[in-house]
């Protein structure tokens, strides 16, 4: 859920989307869902010579599984707070919660 909240907070923000098959996009992120499906406005094909069938895109809805990468502009990301957010999300078990497996003398 970390990653799906932050992108979340990314929504309007200009991002490129490189997917499986070395299709880069970029364009305006409209939306993202809990599976990382994303939704990008105003789209356009870094490599049109070699894709031009994709030129009259305009919106395009992206199925998370075949995104391989999602570049967003460095100056959008509060990397102090998504540490903070990963530390929180990893952090163990507060201690004095027992499992109840210890043994009994």
């Amino acid at each position: 859920m970390l990653f799906y909240s932050f992108f979340k907070t990314l929504v309007g923000k200009e991002v490129a989307v490189e997917l499986k098959n070395d299709v880069v996009l970029t364009g305006t992120l409209h939306s993202v869902d809990q599976y990382l499906n994303v939704k990008l406005n105003n789209v356009s094909v870094v490599d049109k010579g070699r894709y031009p069938q994709l030129l009259t895109l305009n919106n395009v809805f992206v199925r998370g599984s075949v995104v391989r990468y999602i570049q967003i502009p460095a100056g959008d990301v509060d990397t102090e707070l998504l540490q903070d957010a990963a530390r929180k999300e990893n952090a163990p078990a507060s201690a004095g919660k027992g499992d109840g497996a210890g043994k009994s003398s």
